[in-house]
């Protein structure tokens, strides 16, 4: 279609569906069609030059209208909407979204007996977004062709790639038209980029269950027990997905080294269902933990643990004793503005069961002999590393007051994201010195801690999550994540 400066694909007219599958085969049509026009116009005008008009094509859209509020299960938190009217959301990569979008839809259908409206919104894709899952494309730095890029295609635009639905602070548009989803495609499309490049490995490879770390020590380990995995048949694990997409089938499959590790090196051991697990080593700080979830966020994981290393704050504890966070104490600062730090940050029982649980049966203990190797409390979380260099008064009087137990550097920011991302989180540490007793991080008193303490620490974290792996995803997401006002879509 041509409107005089402007050509698009042709757009069919809006179909309504009451089944999910049909619905979602649309949106993929969709799609496709408009990454496709876009990547032939892209590699035509980089030969040709610039054509003398604009090319644009749009992101599907989902789409309901109800009349009455919905009659739906109260225990459920998700899968209807929170009042009668207009509900819509754009949506990118419905291939890999499949089977999450089947489930949200069916649900509306199910729970408001009305079809859903699938036909193209009027959202642009930027060209950047639509080469990329096209591997023989690649966009040249501004400058570096003959002609202005935005001049020819949409560009990502930051305005409209923001946070604002899952913060509460989105505006209505002059037609009163509700969010559907948390996320618009642009910030889906954003996210699915960057962590194609912070974790090297596509964002297909990532499993429902997200175990993050600040060691890699971690990972030698979690190789060892994807190896062991797939030598059995039974266990329901399929492949491993090392650092460079580098996928294995087999325990005996050679897993060559990467020329150049990614920022945070990411590994996944994959079912076929997607119940698998993918471990990120995030590295130290804050910043790295907002990072990695604000973009994992997007892939809507069943669940998110931290399985770290942290420093023990009570005379009580033993360097290698665990420490299951009930509260966060957040002086990280790097979410003040979009979570504000009076907003409490609550445990999720089902999580804290099923940590509690995996770690009596890896370590043994029982009852109230898990008290022994395991303490419950506050974690704190900062952003100075090199904390204990301050004036210890101040610092030091705050974790008294807390009750604080034990303190690190992300264990509060990946909590603080998954409250406000509406992801089930939780956080088991693991004491690796303890500075207010003069047990300093120092390389001759770590190693045999490493040694001993890795291994097991790991194998509670899979543990919980072959935990959460079996329970409804109904019963994982609880009702304390979700506000007065919801989307639909978890």
């Amino acid at each position: 279609m041509t409107d005089k400066s402007i050509v698009t694909p042709n757009a069919p007219h809006p179909e309504a569906y009451r089944d999910p599958k049909a619905a979602v085969d649309q949106l993929v049509k969709l799609y496709e069609q408009a990454t496709i026009f876009l990547c032939e116009k892209f590699t035509e005008t980089m030969s040709n030059g610039h054509p003398g008009h604009r090319y644009r094509a749009f992101y599907p859209e989902i789409r309901i209208t109800t009349t009455s509020f919905a009659q739906v299960d109260s225990r459920l938190s998700f899968g209807h909407v929170s009042s009668p009217g207009m509900h819509a959301a754009t949506i990118t990569r419905p291939d890999l979204f499949r089977k999450y979008l089947e489930q949200q839809i069916g649900l509306l259908i199910e729970n408001h007996d009305v079809a859903v409206g699938i036909s193209v919104s009027d959202t642009p894709i930027p060209v950047h977004f639509a080469v990329a899952n096209d591997a023989r494309i690649s966009v040249p730095q501004d400058g570096a062709a003959e002609f202005t890029l935005r001049d020819v295609f949409d560009v990502p635009d930051l305005s409209t790639t923001n946070d604002d639905i899952v913060n509460g602070t989105y505006k209505l548009p002059d037609d009163g038209t509700e969010p559907l989803a948390p996320f618009t495609a642009q910030r889906v499309d954003y996210s699915l980029a960057r962590l194609a490049h912070y974790t090297a490995t596509e964002p297909e490879h990532f499993q429902n269950h997200v175990l993050f770390t600040n060691y890699q020590f971690y990972v030698s380990e979690f190789e060892a027990y994807a190896r062991a995995q797939l030598a059995d048949p039974q266990s329901g694990y399929t492949n491993f997905v090392s650092t460079g997409n580098v996928e294995i089938t087999s325990p005996d499959e050679v897993i060559d080294p990467v020329m150049k590790m990614p920022q945070m090196p990411t590994y996944h051991l994959k079912k076929a269902d997607g119940s698998g697990i993918t471990l990120v080593n995030i590295g130290v700080g804050p910043s790295n933990a907002k990072t990695a979830t604000d973009h994992v966020a997007v892939l809507r994981p069943h669940a998110w643990l931290m399985v770290g290393h942290c420093a023990g704050l009570r005379n009580s504890q033993s360097l290698g004793d665990f420490v299951l966070a009930h509260a966060y104490l957040r002086e990280d600062r790097v979410l003040d503005d979009d979570l504000p730090v009076w907003v409490p940050i609550p445990a999720l029982a089902e999580i804290q069961i099923a940590l509690e649980k995996a770690v009596a049966e890896v370590t043994e203990y029982e009852g109230y002999d898990l008290k022994r190797i395991m303490r419950t409390g506050t974690v704190a979380s900062v952003d100075n590393r090199n904390w204990e260099l301050r004036d210890q008064d101040g610092p030091v009087q705050r974790l008294s007051q807390s009750r604080a137990v034990a303190l690190d550097m992300e264990s509060a920011t990946i909590a603080a994201n998954g409250f406000r991302f509406r992801v089930p989180y939780g956080t088991l540490l693991c004491v690796s010195d303890k500075p207010l007793h003069g047990e300093l991080k120092l390389p001759g008193m770590a190693s045999d801690f490493y040694t001993t303490q890795v291994t097991r620490h790991l194998m509670i974290g899979i543990r919980a999550m072959e935990t959460l792996s079996e329970m409804p995803l109904e019963r994982i997401h609880s009702r304390k994540l979700r506000s007065f006002h919801e989307t639909a879509f978890l």
